[in-house]
């Protein structure tokens, strides 16, 4: 039994394509899924340290609890909760990737983006 952790937006749309992808790459059998929107803005930008705690506390039950081996900070296409473009997220995620190696240097954490098809591929770093 294998966890791994996605920080990805309430979107339902983005919701399983992140977990077929995380299951397929890591060989997951779990995927435990911390939703707030626009989570890759939230982790970034640090505006509502209350907010970002939160999502640290639910990503540490996450590690500390189920043994989660690594983390994936997720942004998308057509966000509700963080409408800036593409390259403005792609940005964001990688500063919310950052965060949560300080946070969490036991796992390995990637940043993703889903596109308009809702197809899942890797930021690189």
């Amino acid at each position: 039994m294998k966890f791994y952790t996605a920080i990805n937006c309430m979107d339902g749309r983005v919701q399983l394509p992140v977990i077929t992808y995380l299951q397929e790459r890591f060989d997951a059998t779990y995927v435990d899924m911390i939703t707030e929107p626009g989570p890759n803005r939230l982790l970034a930008d640090r505006t509502d340290p209350a907010l970002v705690e939160s999502i640290l506390n639910r990503v540490g039950i996450s590690v500390k609890k189920h043994g989660s081996s690594g983390i994936a900070v997720v942004g998308h296409y057509d966000c509700a909760g963080n409408p800036n473009p593409e390259e403005t997220q792609l940005t964001q995620t990688r500063k919310a990737v950052e965060l949560l190696r300080e946070e969490y240097p036991e796992c390995d954490v990637i940043g993703l983006w889903v596109d308009e098809k809702w197809e899942v591929s890797e930021i690189p770093a």
